[in-house]
């Protein structure tokens, strides 16, 4: 059988270089055009990607996209719908018209304006939602006679002025809760409208431990010998204000007991000069577990992991101008101009009748015997005064320069001998499964 070579390349007479030649032609002639193509694209991409950047940077600068956008969007989701609806047939365009007016009755801002009412949030929507500051849930534990009352008297006027809500607790002598008054107290913190500023005698409370967000504490503490005594007169006389409290608070104080001398007190061991009541500061930082109330070096050490890991500042008495203007510098949407309010004449002549009357200092031997008592005290007092002085460095403020406060002679023999506690995370596990049938998830 013979072949067919009509369509050989060598047909007409055409010679192999001919063919080689007009190859050659038409590769580089359609070589050119994929290169041209390329540098085109190339250009169109970098151009792409360098308005994407600046469309970008644009957008974090003014805090959103620009208002033609969102009108935009507001007008394609909206009544895009309404516009593609339209092209089903027209069985199903009532359908589409039902599900259309669901939609707008459902939107609280789309709706048919009545006459003479403003249509901008028709067309703009509703505000946007509030930006809080953070943190935006601070709570204050105050310890007693820690100058408490100077600083709530503080925080009505700031709240006024910085609008955020404080919320004071009128409840002085309940500051240990069983576990369901604890989540109880938790919930109802968690659910008041934020920005807040929760204050309460109470001590510290774990609210990750009931899984509740927790929020941030601040504190104020002095030195434990002092803040007792100024309890130790306040309980029996009262202060500057007139209002007679401490008949309120001491209804049943007999006169033997309320004009009772501090030192015969203090050196015949009665229960008010003597332990536990003496130990007071740390289990405000310590917490509810039953063990933050004996006096010993496990309660100490949990309670400064605590100011650690969950007070923004805890500060001292004896320097409250800078505690002041710490939280100013920490919290300025709370704290904002605090100092100029403490200084104003109006406030001072406020302040000035907070003072405990009658107070005056037992004696040196006295003043010993109460020091062993709250060794334990002044060893959390000094880590926080040493805590708060680092904080006032680091942001430029100097601090006065005072010794650090030694044991007596009396003291340096003595050994701290506390027993090992149950752990609070083995009793955990039963604590959950006890709350889980009553707690409500926030």
């Amino acid at each position: 059988m013979m072949k067919n070579f009509s369509h050989s390349p060598l047909h007409n007479n055409q010679t192999p270089n001919h063919i080689r030649e007009r190859n050659n032609k038409k590769f580089s002639l359609f070589s050119a055009i994929p290169l041209r193509l390329s540098l085109r694209g190339y250009g169109f991409c970098m151009a792409t990607l360098f308005l994407f950047c600046f469309g970008s940077l644009f957008y974090q600068l003014n805090g959103g996209p620009p208002k033609i956008l969102l009108d935009i969007r507001q007008y394609l989701g909206v009544f895009g719908k309404f516009h593609w609806s339209l092209r089903p047939q027209v069985g199903s365009l009532l359908v589409h018209k039902d599900r259309l007016a669901r939609e707008l009755t459902g939107r609280p801002h789309v709706r048919t304006p009545r006459r003479g009412e403003s249509t901008y949030l028709d067309d703009h929507g509703p505000p946007a939602p509030r930006i809080l500051p953070f943190p935006s849930q601070v709570v204050y534990n105050r310890v007693g006679k820690c100058g408490s009352r100077t600083v709530v008297i503080l925080l009505k006027t700031l709240a006024e002025k910085h609008q955020f809500n404080l919320i004071s607790s009128d409840i002085h002598n309940k500051t240990r809760l069983s576990k369901h008054e604890q989540v109880d107290l938790m919930k109802n913190i968690s659910n008041i409208p934020q920005p807040f500023l929760y204050t309460r005698h109470v001590h510290f409370l774990n609210f990750t431990r009931f899984r509740i967000e927790q929020p941030v504490y601040i504190n104020i503490i002095r030195d434990p010998i002092n803040r007792f005594l100024s309890n130790y007169f306040f309980r029996r006389f009262g202060d500057w204000r007139g209002e007679q409290n401490h008949l309120i608070r001491t209804p049943g104080m007999k006169d033997d007991e309320r004009y009772l001398d501090i030192n015969v007190c203090i050196l015949e061991n009665y229960p008010e000069c003597s332990n536990p009541r003496l130990f007071y500061i740390i289990p405000y930082f310590c917490g509810q577990h039953p063990q933050c109330r004996e006096p010993g070096v496990w309660a100490l050490e949990r309670a400064k992991q605590n100011v650690v890991e969950n007070f923004l500042l805890v500060g001292i008495l004896e320097e409250l101008e800078d505690v002041l203007l710490l939280l100013e510098r920490l919290l300025p949407h709370y704290f904002s101009g605090v100092l100029g309010i403490y200084k104003s004449p109006d406030y001072r002549k406020m302040g000035n009748m907070t003072g405990t009357v009658r107070k005056h200092t037992p004696t040196l031997e006295a003043l010993q015997v109460l020091y062993h008592r709250m060794r334990y005290e002044y060893d959390f007092y000094n880590f926080i005064r040493d805590q708060f002085h680092l904080m006032k460095k680091k942001i430029g403020l100097k601090s006065i320069s005072r010794p650090p406060a030694h044991q007596a002679s009396f003291l340096r023999e003595l050994e701290f001998h506390t027993p090992e506690p149950l752990d609070e995370d083995e009793e955990l596990e039963t604590d959950l499964e006890d709350a889980n049938s009553w707690l409500v998830q926030p």
